[in-house]
């Protein structure tokens, strides 16, 4: 018992002193960071110095009245010359239809389909009069990833950014991504989400906790430790296995090679793998990390969504397990993505919390005075000690790239912190518990309520 104890400490300490170390600006690679004077950018383009590539933005759609609004104004915003928007009403059965038709003002439009990707059938496809650059297309409901597949197979350009509806994109996300994608190497990309939330008048340097609740607050911090240390560490490791749903950017002619999308309840964890498993067969192609591409996605405001959320995200790890099982057991020790996956987000992320969860309740029900519980406590307490400096330095880094909050920000996020130690990080392992069980009982995809705020209008959260 003591063995097992002491391997699972050793697991879960060692990879998070990795990302702490591996995440630092010294060990950054010569493509994550290439920022230029937007005024010069602009004039090498005009005069021809510089080509912009066409991006393809696809959004799907399905019971988005309360944040769509939102989505088009942002669209609208975006300085970029060569770039569509392509909506995707995957069968919603509120006003989502209604108010495409009222904010756009659409004609119907003949779009291209390659016919490689299987899909939902789609009824009809249209074109915004106020704003050329804005398709819709309207098919029956067949779910996120079959609303995806549709949208890759009118797609027109040969760059494509998928973002959930509630994703906004900062002024310069696509001249960031133009800049990576230019090197052919880079077959998918994943670009910074931040929390919708703490968005404030200057958005690509500031965050505000000023309106965001305890629970946004706490998942603040979640986002800055996953993009700014994880994601980082992973990426330069070539062991991302996540690019988020939120914000992903992938070459059109990848996502046919691999068959796009498949139905499953954690399509951006599946599509990465996919690509992995085509990397594999193809040498010298590459996952990248635009920490530069920002974008801001609305986060859940009450436990019961949050706990959907995370619910669905677990299974989705725990189906890509039983799904891509044959492929991480043939390149456990020659691929990166499948070592971490196995080592530390199956045995350190998922079984560590139930070893170390029935050892504690073992020896408190049958002998509290067994030593092994202090090997217990002692566990605990070193999590708490790398929750705090993980917090710390997700922090810090942040800054580093330019984000940063306010002095009067200070007591939320001394409260989020100490919350996030003594109390989230208990939630976070039932989350994880609870969804690596139910996975097996139950693969619904549960959809988190919108808040239907307006945040271009709501000068409350643009703080």
């Amino acid at each position: 018992m003591e063995i097992i104890i002491a391997l699972f400490f050793l697991l879960s300490v060692t990879f998070p002193i990795l990302h702490l170390y591996h995440c630092l600006p010294w060990f950054r690679e010569h493509n994550e960071r290439v920022q230029r004077d937007p005024k010069l950018k602009k004039w090498m383009i005009e005069h021809g110095y510089e080509d912009e590539k066409g991006i393809s933005i696809l959004v799907p759609c399905y019971n988005e009245t309360g944040i769509l609004k939102t989505s088009i104004e942002s669209m609208k915003e975006l300085s970029y010359s060569h770039f569509e928007v392509i909506y995707i009403n995957d069968g919603s059965t509120d006003d989502t239809s209604a108010n495409m038709k009222e904010f756009l003002q659409l004609k119907p439009c003949p779009m291209t389909s390659i016919s490689k990707l299987s899909h939902e059938r789609v009824d009809g496809t249209y074109q915004s009069e106020l704003y050329p650059n804005i398709y819709v297309i309207d098919k029956l409901n067949g779910g996120k990833a079959d609303a995806l597949n549709a949208g890759i197979e009118y797609a027109s350009n040969n760059v494509i950014i998928t973002l959930d509806a509630d994703t906004i994109l900062a002024d310069n996300a696509l001249s960031a991504v133009n800049d990576v994608m230019k090197d052919e190497g880079v077959v998918a990309a994943g670009g910074m989400v931040h929390v919708l939330q703490t968005k404030t008048d200057k958005p690509l340097h500031r965050l505000s906790l000023r309106f965001a609740n305890m629970l946004v607050r706490v998942q603040v911090l979640d986002f800055l430790k996953a993009f700014y240390i994880s994601k980082l560490s992973l990426v330069r490791f070539k062991a991302l296995a996540v690019i988020s749903g939120a914000f992903g950017i992938f070459r059109k002619q990848v996502l046919v090679d691999v068959g796009g999308y498949r139905k499953t309840i954690g399509e951006d964890i599946d599509i990465t793998l996919r690509i992995h498993r085509y990397m594999a067969k193809h040498k010298n192609l590459r996952i990248s990390f635009i920490a530069d591409a920002v974008g801001y996605t609305e986060l859940p405001e009450t436990w019961r969504d949050l706990t959907k959320q995370r619910l669905r995200w677990q299974k989705a790890y725990i189906d890509c397990v039983v799904h891509f099982h044959s492929f991480f057991r043939k390149t456990l020790f020659t691929r990166a993505v499948s070592f971490f996956y196995i080592f530390e987000t199956f045995l350190v992320g998922t079984l560590a919390s139930f070893v170390m969860t029935g050892i504690m309740i073992m020896n408190m029900l049958h002998d509290p005075q067994n030593a092994y519980l202090n090997y217990v406590f002692f566990y605990l307490f070193w999590l708490f000690v790398f929750g705090l400096v993980y917090d710390l330095v997700a922090i810090a880094i942040g800054r580093h790239y330019g984000f940063s909050f306010e002095w009067k920000d200070s007591f939320r996020l001394i409260s989020a912190l100490i919350f996030d130690i003594f109390v989230y990080r208990f939630v976070t392992m039932y989350f994880v518990m609870y969804g690596s069980i139910s996975y097996f009982f139950n693969r619904k995809w549960n959809k988190v309520k919108r808040t239907g705020r307006n945040y271009h209008t709501d000068s409350r959260h643009a703080a």
